[in-house]
């Protein structure tokens, strides 16, 4: 039977992945989610306290390593309004992008 190779990025973490599978099998896709938050504050243990469309609060995002969390962190020390973009996928969220809301 032939094989195909499959090669990936980790879209959390940015590793590389490789998979081989015989060509008559089917694989298993991931769903991916991009939701938009709106943050409301940062806790002292840097985890975004978020609130979505429908005024739904989540607050289990840590503030990501990198220069996200710090764009997020200076935004929201600037006292700016900011979305925050959330990626989940295969049981993890994390944080990706923010904006600064206009009004």
């Amino acid at each position: 039977h032939a094989k195909c190779k499959f090669t990936a990025t980790d879209i959390f973490d940015g590793t590389k992945c490789e998979m081989i599978e015989s060509s008559t099998h089917n694989v298993s896709v991931p769903n991916v989610t991009r939701t938009e938050y709106q943050l409301i504050d940062i806790t002292d243990d840097d985890f975004l306290n978020l609130m979505d469309d429908n005024s739904e609060p989540k607050d289990d995002i840590k503030l990501p390593d990198g220069t996200v969390g710090d764009n997020i962190r200076a935004l929201f020390d600037a006292g700016e309004d900011c979305s925050v973009t959330i990626l989940k996928a295969i049981g993890r969220e994390l944080a990706i992008d923010c904006k600064k809301l206009t009004t």
